[in-house]
């Protein structure tokens, strides 16, 4: 009996380019989008960069002209959207993309046009929400767009507008990325490799997508009623037509505090990998670690309101508030503490990535300390609104996430390129981020409790914060000077770094046993998974004995990891092609592309209000792109092993 297979419409001849641009476009490798998502995310942190750097000049002295009031409002208000959507998030997606697959034994993610699509929309919607600054309407009402700020009468023109339309858009990438990572993980894991042996950075993943899941929903609902007050008059948050702009602060915190986590809890992960590997001990304490990152997620939907004592919310609600941010403190001092403990007798190996991991837990401490000053209503009633929020904030966002990424971006860059990048230049990069982000931010606590606000572009001669504010701002050129040092680092270790090898640093997760970087398939065999750390077991079998507690050598076994040895030394190109080796990899795909930019378009075009006729025909257009594409993707043939092989 023979078997005819079906035959679906494809509506644009397939790709086949192998190399160049048409190859990246085309992509769903999990390792390239991680690149893509890494290379733009950087791209954007540079831009808010110089947008905190103009800031910066501005405030370097008093009665300063630098810059106008309303221009200075579109930067604070794009600095802080930028870095937080369209760097820090980005950023650790470019590590769940890299890292995931490889460290629970996958050969890519459960869903890869998906992960293709969460790239795109999130690179188009960053554009959206940038296209302000070409049209002269950058957004000004602050990253956290207080109503009743955001309504037409206090923010004429598009800025505003922009800003909805990009974060709706920013919101449906991280929103497909999270379930495609929760999937990941709950069903591709490696044989034998139950919950408990996932590693720490896995865990932060899963449950970062968790808290993605539950908390952009909130804001989505709440960017809709601002579009439906801007574009069609309703009034939401009106209150002089029954609206509630409080209710806006309720609904953006909800979301905004589990957003601080969804921003730290990715660099406590990669922390929790690094130092291990550095101290040349197990991670102290690992299921304490873990379960305080999940009472932190849990904990983090009980704590917005802290944000908002200064509103009148009453005693008993001020009280309860005040007490779970209290709370929340304690498993994040157990993280903490089993740090210190996994560096505690350790052999210490102070490399860059060691560096920055230990920058970031004694920064993370410092803006933990000042944090919780804010759960005492009568402290947080003088700190609101001045320069010690700022202060306590860049020490957790800064010196915690982005001083955790570098030291991720360090430990991970010989598995990601094959090559190490240069040490000399990495410490120097160190230090210069060091001093100089404390020499900014540091001096803005004691600006703050003497009472200067935040969000003003200038400040009177003889309030006692110029000096304070002039060293602030030679801080931030350092940081500026720290950032070129790594881009330099990068393009020189590009050609003369250090050749690495599969595992150059005794690592003791399963990316470590894959070649460097890794082929397209991550795995020939999957590993069968017998111990948490099973890489580091296999490595050194007599500490198995030592952890049982009974004789012999262990029965970790050389076959409890199907890396290294059974690995082909690599593969050419990427469109199913396996070198023979009989692994059978999906086909690349323009589809994920083309619907990411329907829906962008569509949304984008939602704020054209006249003439009348565009404002239906184009967003139209762009949805109707976007459901044919998606059409093509629905009906698109997969990757037959028989067509693999013969690099169809």
């Amino acid at each position: 009996m023979t078997s005819t297979a079906v035959k679906f419409p494809t509506f644009i001849a397939r790709p086949r380019a192998e190399h160049g641009l048409w190859s990246w476009i085309t992509t769903i490798d999990h390792k390239r989008i991680g690149t893509l998502y890494g290379v733009t995310a950087f791209v954007f942190f540079l831009i808010g960069g110089v947008e905190a750097l103009i800031m910066r000049t501005q405030l370097m002295s008093p009665e300063n002209d630098f810059v106008s009031p309303e221009v200075y409002n579109q930067l604070f208000t794009m600095h802080g959207t930028t870095m937080v959507f369209l760097v820090i998030m980005p950023l650790s997606a470019a590590f769940f993309n890299w890292l995931i697959p490889l460290q629970i034994g996958a050969r890519d993610v459960a869903f890869p046009r998906l992960n293709a699509f969460s790239y795109w929309l999130f690179l188009f919607g960053g554009i959206l929400l940038n296209v302000g600054w070409l049209t002269g309407e950058a957004p000004n009402a602050g990253w956290f767009s207080y109503a009743n700020l955001t309504e037409k009468p206090y923010s004429i023109g598009h800025g505003v507008t922009y800003w909805i339309l990009g974060l709706q858009v920013l919101g449906v990438a991280s929103l497909a990325a999270s379930f495609n990572f929760i999937i990941t993980i709950v069903n591709l894991r490696a044989p034998g490799m139950s919950f408990m042996k996932l590693p720490v950075f896995v865990w932060m993943t899963l449950v970062v997508g968790v808290l993605i899941i539950f908390a952009f929903p909130i804001i989505t609902v709440a960017l809709i009623q601002i579009q439906f007050d801007r574009l069609y008059g309703l009034n939401f948050f009106r209150p002089e037509a029954g609206g509630d702009p409080v209710m806006w602060q309720h609904m953006f915190w909800l979301f905004g505090h589990p957003e601080v986590y969804i921003l730290i809890l990715p660099a406590m992960g990669i922390v929790s990998e690094v130092l291990p590997t550095f101290s040349r001990k197990p991670l102290f304490g690992y299921p304490f670690v873990v379960f305080a990152g999940v009472s932190i997620a849990f904990m983090g939907f009980f704590v917005w309101s802290h944000h908002m004592f200064t509103v009148g919310l009453g005693p008993a609600a001020t009280a309860a508030f005040s007490l779970s941010t209290m709370a929340i403190a304690v498993p994040t001092g157990i993280k903490i503490f089993n740090w210190v403990g996994t560096m505690y007798k350790g052999h210490l190996r102070l490399n860059t990535a060691m560096l920055f991991a230990i920058g970031f837990v004694t920064m993370f401490v410092v803006g933990g300390m000042s944090g919780v000053t804010h759960a005492s209503p009568p402290t947080d009633a003088q700190q609101q609104d001045t320069y010690y929020i700022v202060a306590h904030f860049h020490y957790v966002l800064f010196g915690g996430s982005m001083l955790g990424l570098f030291s991720g971006a360090y430990y991970w860059w010989p598995k990601f390129t094959g090559r190490f990048l240069n040490e000399k230049i990495g410490q120097v990069h160190f230090w210069l981020m060091l001093v100089g982000f404390n020499l900014t931010f540091f001096p803005m606590h004691w600006l703050g409790l003497d009472g200067m606000p935040r969000r003003i572009f200038t400040y009177a001669t003889g309030m006692g914060w110029d000096s304070s504010n002039y060293w602030a701002t030679i801080g931030s050129y350092l940081i500026a000077v720290a950032v070129l040092v790594f881009i330099f680092n990068v393009f020189y270790s590009r050609k003369r770094g250090a050749v690495a090898g599969a595992d150059p640093w005794d690592g003791r997760t399963l990316e470590w046993t894959i070649p460097s970087p890794p082929p397209e398939y991550n795995f020939k065999v999957i590993p069968h998974v017998k111990y948490r750390d099973d890489f580091w077991y296999t490595k050194h079998p007599e500490l198995v004995a030592e952890m049982e507690g009974h004789g012999g050598h262990g029965s970790a076994g050389h076959k409890t990891i199907s890396g290294a040895a059974d690995m082909p030394p690599g593969i050419t190109g990427e469109h199913g092609d396996t070198g023979g080796h009989g692994v059978h990899m999906p086909d690349k795909s323009y589809y994920p592309i083309l619907v990411a930019a329907g829906l962008t378009f569509g949304v984008g075009t939602l704020l054209i209000q006249e003439p009348v006729i565009l404002r239906w025909i184009l967003p139209a257009i762009g949805f109707t792109f976007a459901f044919v594409s998606g059409l093509g993707w629905a009906f698109e043939p997969v990757n037959e092993p028989a067509a693999a092989n013969d690099g169809h």
